[in-house]
C-alpha cells in the first residue's frame, strides 16, 4: 500500500522525538491551581434559536490572563435526570460551527453539548494578550521567545488548553448536567483539545480525530512543516536560522506538546487516523496515543489524508452513546 510515515507496526511503537521539558509535570499543576483559582464569571445568556426539545445559551467565562472566553451551549428541555454532556472544539483557525442547528442533535438525544471558540481565532473569544481580535494562525509559536526566555505559562496554547479543562468544570457544575458523564471531541487542531482536555479535567469519553500539536520535532524532521505546522519553520528562518537554539526551541514546545499530557488522560479514547495525512503525520499522532495508559482504540483509514472519514460521525455518535 502507498506510505507517508513509517509502516504501521512501527507506529504502535514510535515514543516520540519532541523533548518534555524538566518540569513538565509540575508546569501543569501549577497551571490547573492558577485556573482553579479564578472567578470565571460565567455569564449565560438565551439565545433567540430554540427547539421543541432544546434550549440554546451564549455561554461567556473568564480564562487564565483576563481572556472573555466564549461557547455555543445547548441543553436538552425533557431529560429523566442530570444528562450527559459533550464538548466540541474545532479547527485551528475557526470556530464552533456558525450554524446552531449543526448540535441540535446532540439535545434530541437528551444530552447537553458546548462548542468553544478559542480565544483570538475565527469566533467570538477574545485573545487578552499583546494581540487582539482576529489573528488566525502563528499561535503554535506565540509566547515562545517568552518560553525561552523562562516564562512557559505565557504559550497560547497552554491558555487555550487551560480554557478546555475549565469549560468541562463549568458545564459539569450545571444542574442539569451529570458532571461525571462528560465526553469530548473535535478534528486537527480540535483533536489535540480533546485530548488536552481528557488529560486535564475528568473527561469520561474522548473522540480525537487526527490530533494536532503533537511532536513537533517529528513534523519539522519529516519537512512537513507546512500549513498548518508552517510557523515551526518560519521561526526558524526568522529568529534561528542556523538551528543555533534548535533543542531549546522543541523543548520549550514541550510545555504544549499534548503527547506528554496523555499519562493524565483517564478516560476511554477513540482515536481516528488517516494514514496518508500529510498535515498531522500519523507518526506525530501515534506519539501521542501510545503514552494513553486508559482504554483505548485507534480507527485506520489507510487511504484518507486530513480530510472528511467515511462513517467518522457515525462511529462516534454511537460510541458517545455509552457516556
Amino acid at each position: 500500500m502507498p506510505q507517508l510515515d513509517m509502516p504501521m507496526e512501527q507506529l504502535l511503537q514510535y515514543a516520540g522525538r519532541n523533548p518534555k521539558p524538566a518540569r513538565f509535570d509540575a508546569f501543569w499543576d501549577e497551571s490547573l491551581a492558577e485556573m482553579r483559582a479564578l472567578d470565571p464569571n460565567v455569564e449565560l445568556t438565551p439565545h433567540a434559536l430554540d427547539a421543541p426539545f432544546a434550549r440554546c445559551f451564549d455561554l461567556r467565562f473568564t480564562g487564565t490572563g483576563g481572556a472573555r472566553v466564549y461557547a455555543k451551549y445547548i441543553r436538552p428541555v425533557h431529560t429523566d435526570g442530570p444528562a450527559p454532556c459533550v464538548l466540541h472544539f474545532h479547527g485551528y483557525g475557526g470556530a464552533s460551527d456558525s450554524n446552531w442547528t449543526a448540535y441540535l442533535h446532540w439535545a434530541a438525544r437528551g444530552f447537553a453539548i458546548a462548542a468553544l471558540d478559542c480565544r483570538g481565532q475565527g469566533g467570538k473569544s477574545t485573545d487578552a494578550g499583546a494581540t487582539t481580535g482576529y489573528t488566525r494562525e502563528g499561535h503554535i509559536i506565540r509566547g515562545l521567545d517568552d518560553a525561552l526566555s523562562g516564562a512557559p505559562q505565557n504559550l497560547y496554547f497552554r491558555h487555550v488548553f487551560l480554557d478546555t479543562a475549565l469549560l468541562a468544570r463549568i458545564v459539569a457544575g450545571f444542574e442539569e448536567v451529570d458532571g461525571a458523564r462528560l465526553g469530548a471531541m473535535g478534528g486537527s487542531q480540535g483533536g489535540a483539545l480533546t485530548m488536552a482536555c481528557a488529560a486535564l479535567a475528568d473527561i469520561k469519553r474522548a473522540a480525537p480525530t487526527y490530533p494536532f500539536l503533537s511532536d513537533y520535532q517529528r513534523v519539522w524532521e519529516m519537512d512537513l512543516a507546512s500549513g498548518a505546522y508552517a510557523e515551526l519553520k518560519t521561526y526558524f528562518r526568522l529568529f534561528d536560522p542556523r538551528h543555533e537554539r534548535e533543542t531549546e526551541i522543541f523543548e520549550a514546545l514541550g510545555h504544549i506538546d499534548i503527547q506528554h499530557l496523555m499519562p493524565r488522560v483517564r478516560g476511554e479514547v477513540l482515536w481516528a487516523t488517516g494514514l496518508m495525512d500529510a498535515t498531522c503525520p500519523p507518526s506525530s499522532q501515534f506519539a501521542a496515543f501510545n503514552e494513553i495508559q486508559s482504554p483505548k482504540q485507534t480507527v485506520i483509514y489507510p487511504d484518507f489524508a486530513h480530510e472528511g472519514l467515511p462513517e467518522w460521525g457515525d462511529t462516534v455518535w454511537e460510541w458517545m452513546g455509552a457516556l
